[in-house]
């Protein structure tokens, strides 16, 4: 529950605090299934945090009761909950969803309490026709996240729907008139055809750059040597670094950075985002 006494990772339902809290427009998370998550990618900072926890368990994610959690947003004030997104800590399509359906079932709620929604995924089942069906224009903003433009590339590192799978999704969602981006979160340059990624018919595209701590570094082997700025647990590119990588994605009306380190954030939110009071760009 939302400043409840359970532990902070193993509740469905939480606001997120600290450093990422006090930067986010929407931390507010609502995880259809906890503890672990199907995809396991390697670069995974969720999975960094619960892994030497023993709370990660990709076979066997916990799996939340949607009466229970709808029971919990009905009792709140709608301003305390903002934008709910759904997918904090794991994703909410991974693949156990085709059997639950807790997804389903929470959207269509949300959807009756006229709560707003951000659905943050690497799963292709989002623009699926029976989620078409339910997701409410008015309520949905789905970004969908690409790590590399090379389906076979991604199978060493993820276990999501293969990039190809995901830009259809993004572009039958955009042909559809949704709130909806592409997410490059993590942005790894070298896994990026940008002929590729500049030719994605959508209009949106939120960019995150890879950020690295002692777990993600051992499991996700890159060259590591250009992350010099260490801030909060984590190796980060150096600005102008970024900046410069940055001028090579140019196929979108509206750009956007989410940014953790605190010299970058301030740069992007005054001198780049499309809306500087937003990094998500959501369509509100």
């Amino acid at each position: 529950m939302l400043g409840g006494t359970m532990k902070e990772f193993q509740s469905f339902l939480k606001t997120v605090g600290g450093n990422e809290g006090n930067k986010c427009h929407y931390p507010s998370r609502l995880d259809s299934y906890g503890c672990g998550c199907a995809h396991d990618c390697k670069y995974c900072y969720a999975k960094s945090l619960l892994k030497f926890r023993n709370l990660w368990h990709p076979e066997h994610p916990a799996v939340a009761n949607p009466r229970k959690v709808l029971r919990e947003l009905a009792f709140m004030n709608p301003k305390q909950i903002g934008v709910l997104r759904l997918g904090g800590m794991t994703d909410c399509f991974q693949p156990i969803e085709k059997d639950k359906r807790i997804t389903y079932q929470i959207i269509q709620g949300l959807n009756a309490m006229r709560i707003p929604y951000l659905i943050v995924t690497k799963s292709a089942m989002v623009a699926d026709d029976e989620y078409i069906a339910i997701l409410d224009r008015d309520l949905a903003h789905i970004q969908i996240t690409v790590t590399t433009t090379d389906d076979e590339l991604s199978k060493t590192y993820e276990k999501a729907s293969v990039p190809s799978e995901r830009i259809k999704a993004i572009e039958k969602l955009q042909a559809l008139g949704y709130d909806v981006q592409l997410r490059l979160s993590p942005f790894i340059p070298k896994y990026i055809d940008y002929d590729i990624l500049n030719n994605v018919k959508c209009d949106k595209i939120l960019i995150e750059f890879l950020r690295v701590n002692a777990w993600i570094e051992k499991w996700f082997r890159l060259d590591y040597s250009a992350w010099t700025v260490y801030e909060n647990g984590y190796k980060h590119l150096p600005l102008s670094v970024k900046k410069a990588l940055i001028k090579k994605i140019t196929g979108f009306k509206e750009m956007t950075v989410c940014e953790d380190e605190t010299t970058a954030y301030k740069y992007w939110k005054e001198h780049f985002n499309h809306n500087p009071d937003d990094c998500c760009n959501l369509r509100l």
